[in-house]
């Protein structure tokens, strides 16, 4: 874990992603809506067709939506 913890890539790489996340703040959360959305629409397509495919792909995004979203509103004070 010292290796990891000492990483000067990995410091960076954290580094950039926090600055650019404090430069887009509500990102998060709009892609979390739109996966809940396309989640939505899934929904109503497998409605007609009935597939398994595009029913583990709704409850997929949905998810990936949610959890995203919710990342978002975690991230919003901390980032400031």
């Amino acid at each position: 874990m010292k290796r990891i913890d000492e990483s000067k890539g990995l410091i960076k790489g954290l580094e950039s992603l926090s600055n650019w996340l404090a430069r887009q703040r509500g990102l998060p959360i709009v892609v979390g809506i739109v996966f809940v959305i396309l989640g939505g629409a899934l929904e109503f397509v497998n409605i007609f067709v009935d597939n398994t495919i595009i029913e583990v792909l709704e409850v997929s995004c949905r998810t990936f939506g949610l959890v995203t979203a919710l990342i978002g509103f975690a991230l919003l004070e901390p980032l400031g």
